[in-house]
C-alpha cells in the first residue's frame, strides 16, 4: 500500500475518531444535564403520568339570619365514581351499584365500561348508603364526601337566600351575590399507580385540605320573616289574591328585617313547581285568553283589523323553564307596578321642599279637577269640600296632589323625583332588580304630571317605594337597602363588613321632620285608621290602585306604614295583588301591617 494511501486512512479513522469522541462527549453532557439538572422536572413530569388527582369539595359557607339562625347550611353527602382499570370483577359492580343506587344497568354499564381514568356514576348520595357502599370493598369503587345545599325551613326567604346548583354554586338570590365569600377552596387528593394505572397501596397519597366558605351573617330576623310569611299567606288565601309582597325594613341604615313574595318555593326542591305557583300560573294563563277572545270579538268584522302572526309553539322544556323563571322571581325586586296613592308621600315632600306648599294653604273639591281636556275624578265622588294641607293627604284627595304636582311644575318635579333616588335603582344586594319605568322629562306635560302626582301611568318597584320613603321620614337621608352584614370565619372572627354608609341629603331635617307628623295623622286621622295601635304612634299611607291594563276590574291594595312616627326604626309595606271583594288598601293592606307591628314592635322592644 502506497504511504499516499495510509495517509488517507489515517486521516479517516483520525476524523471518525474525533466525531465519536464528540458524539459520545454530548452524550455525556446531556446525561448529566439530566441526571442533575433537569432531575426535578422529569421527576415531577413521571409523577404527574403515575399521579390521580381528586378534588375535595369544600364546605359552603352558612347564611345566618342577624341573631344566628342558620337559614342556609350543609348536608354530607357522597359521590360515587369508579376506575376502569382498578375494576376486577365488572358484572358484580354493575349489579351492586345498579341496585343500591337505583339506576338501570345499561346506565351504570356504559359508565364502567368507558375507558377513563374516572367516570362519575351519580353524586349527591345519602351519606349512609354512601357508606354502605364503601364498606362493601369492592375494587374500581370510590366513595368521595361531598357536600350539599340544606335550607332548615325550606320554603322561608326562598326568593332572597336563593340557591345553588349541581356544583354548589349560587343560582339565585344572596346565594349568587355573595358565592364568592361563601364557596371557599377546594382541596385534592393525589395517588400513584403504576403503568396499568392500578393505585400503589404502597405509596402514601398527598392531601391538600380544603378551605371551607365564610358565613354570611344577613340582616333579615328569622322570627320577624316567619310572622310576615305566614300574614303574607294569610290574607293571600282570605282575599284569594294572586301574589302579596311585604317587606320589613330599618329606615335609618337599610337593613332588611324581612322580604316575604308569596308564593314561594321549596329551596331543597327548587326545580318542583309548586301547586300555588301552577294554580297563579293557569290563573294568568286564563285572563290572558280571555283578554285575547275579547279583542277578536271587538275585531269581529272589522276589515281594518291587525293580522297578528300566531305565536311560535314552545317545546315543553322551554315552558317548564318559563315557569321555573317565574316562580323563582321576586316580586319585591324584579317586578313594577303603579305604586298609586302611596306615591302621594313623594309629591308630598316635593312641594314641601321646594316650598309649593305650607300646612295652612287651603283646596277645593268639587269630586274632580279638570286638567287641559281630562277630567280626573277623586276616590270621593261628592268631593271633601275646602280642606287645608293636612285634611288633604289625610283625606288623599286626588285634586289635592294635582294641584300641587301643576304647582311645582315638570321640570323640578322630575328634578325632585331625581333628587330622591327614584330615577335609579336602589343598589339592594340581591340580583335583577328592576328600574323605574318613567316618563322622559321632556314628554310630561300637564296631564302625565297630574297622574304622576297621585301614583300613575308609571311603574317602579315595591322596594324602590319602601327604600324612598324611608329616605323621606328618616331624616331625609337617601339609604341603600341591603341583606348583608358581615361575612366570618369558620371560629366566627369578622373578615369583612357589608354594613351600607347613608348616602346624599335628598330632603331637609324640616321636610322630613313635616312628612313624619303629616304621615301620623293619616293613620290617627285619615284613611290609615286601621293601622293604629294603642300605646305606638304609627305613620303611614294607604293606596288603591288599578291593574295595567285599565278596566281589568282589577286592584293593588297597599299600605306602607313606619314607627315610631316621630322617629322611625322599623317601616313595612305590603302590597295585594288582585284581591277579591274589598280591595281598598284602608280596608285590607292597613290591617296587615298593623298585625305585623303589634307583634314585631314589642319584640324589637321598640
Amino acid at each position: 500500500m502506497s504511504n499516499k494511501n495510509k495517509t488517507y486512512n489515517r486521516k479517516k479513522v483520525v476524523v471518525l475518531f474525533f466525531f465519536c469522541a464528540v458524539t459520545f462527549f454530548l452524550l455525556f453532557v446531556r446525561l448529566i444535564d439530566l441526571m442533575i439538572f433537569q432531575s426535578g422536572y422529569y421527576t415531577d413530569k413521571s409523577t404527574q403520568l403515575h399521579e390521580r388527582e381528586r378534588s375535595i369539595k369544600a364546605a359552603r359557607g352558612r347564611i345566618l339570619d342577624r341573631n344566628g339562625i342558620v337559614l342556609a347550611d350543609n348536608k354530607t353527602v357522597c359521590t360515587i365514581s369508579v376506575i376502569h382499570s382498578q375494576i376486577e370483577d365488572k358484572e358484580a359492580v354493575i349489579s351492586f351499584l345498579s341496585r343500591k343506587l337505583e339506576l338501570s344497568e345499561d346506565f351504570v354499564r356504559k359508565r364502567v365500561e368507558k375507558y377513563s381514568s374516572m367516570e362519575r356514576i351519580r353524586s349527591n348520595v345519602p351519606k349512609e348508603l354512601g357508606d354502605e357502599i364503601r364498606e362493601a370493598d369492592l375494587p374500581g369503587v370510590k366513595v368521595d364526601e361531598d357536600y350539599k345545599r340544606y335550607y332548615p325551613y325550606d320554603a322561608l326567604a326562598s326568593k332572597v337566600l336563593g340557591f345553588t346548583g349541581g356544583d354548589n354554586q349560587g343560582i339565585i338570590g344572596l346565594e349568587v351575590i355573595y358565592d364568592e365569600v361563601l364557596s371557599g377552596e377546594e382541596g385534592t387528593i393525589l395517588t400513584l399507580t403504576d403503568a396499568a394505572g392500578i393505585e400503589l397501596e404502597a405509596a402514601s397519597e398527598h392531601r391538600k385540605e380544603p378551605v371551607p366558605g365564610n358565613d354570611l351573617v344577613i340582616s333579615m330576623d328569622y322570627n320577624i320573616q316567619s310572622y310576615a310569611t305566614q300574614l303574607a299567606k294569610q290574607v293571600m288565601a282570605t282575599k284569594e289574591a294572586d301574589r302579596v309582597s311585604l317587606i320589613v325594613m330599618n329606615p335609618q341604615n337599610g337593613e332588611i328585617m324581612a322580604m316575604v313574595d308569596v308564593p314561594e318555593f321549596n329551596l331543597n326542591e327548587p326545580y318542583t313547581l309548586t301547586p300555588e305557583y301552577e294554580a297563579l300560573r293557569a290563573k294568568e294563563e286564563a285572563r290572558k285568553q280571555a283578554a285575547k277572545e275579547a279583542k277578536a270579538a271587538r275585531n269581529a268584522g272589522e276589515e281594518s283589523a291587525e293580522e297578528t302572526e300566531p305565536e311560535k309553539p314552545k317545546s315543553e322544556e322551554e315552558l317548564r323553564q318559563e315557569k321555573l323563571n317565574g316562580m323563582w322571581r321576586n316580586g319585591c325586586i324584579n317586578d313594577t307596578y303603579e305604586p298609586g296613592s302611596t306615591f302621594k308621600v313623594i309629591t308630598a315632600a316635593a312641594a314641601l321642599e321646594t316650598g309649593c306648599v305650607t300646612l295652612s294653604d287651603t283646596f277645593s273639591c268639587p269630586g274632580f279637577i279638570v286638567v287641559d281636556d281630562r277630567r280626573i275624578r277623586c276616590h270621593k265622588v261628592g268631593g271633601h269640600g275646602a280642606e287645608d294641607f293636612t285634611k288633604g293627604i289625610c283625606n288623599s284627595c286626588n285634586p289635592v296632589f294635582v294641584t300641587l304636582g301643576l304647582r311645582v311644575g315638570a321640570d323640578r318635579y322630575y328634578d325632585c323625583l331625581k333628587q330622591f333616588g327614584l330615577l335609579e335603582r336602589t343598589g339592594v344586594d340581591l340580583p335583577g332588580e328592576a328600574g323605574t319605568i318613567m316618563h322622559q322629562k321632556d314628554a310630561i306635560g300637564n296631564v302625565e304630571l297630574a297622574t304622576m302626582s297621585f301614583g300613575q301611568s308609571f311603574q317602579i318597584t315595591p322596594l324602590q317605594l319602601a327604600t324612598t320613603v324611608s329616605s323621606l321620614v328618616n331624616g331625609g337621608r337617601r339609604i341603600t337597602p341591603h341583606l348583608a352584614v358581615k361575612a366570618v370565619d369558620e371560629k366566627g372572627t369578622q373578615v369583612e363588613s357589608f354594613e351600607k354608609q347613608s348616602g346624599r341629603q335628598i330632603v331637609s331635617e324640616e321636610t322630613s321632620e313635616t312628612m313624619q307628623m303629616l304621615l301620623e295623622k293619616v293613620v290617627s286621622e285619615g284613611g290609615g285608621s286601621k293601622a293604629q295601635i294603642e300605646g305606638y304612634s304609627i305613620g303611614g299611607k294607604t293606596a288603591t290602585s288599578q291593574t295595567l291594563p285599565r278596566g281589568s276590574g282589577r286592584y293593588i291594595a297597599s299600605f306602607v306604614g313606619f314607627s315610631p312616627a316621630d322617629d322611625p326604626e322599623v317601616l313595612a309595606l305590603v302590597v295585594i295583588h288582585s284581591p277579591q271583594g274589598t280591595y281598598y288598601g284602608g280596608q285590607i293592606a292597613a290591617p296587615v301591617i298593623r298585625q305585623l307591628f303589634e307583634n314585631v314592635l314589642p319584640y324589637l322592644e321598640k
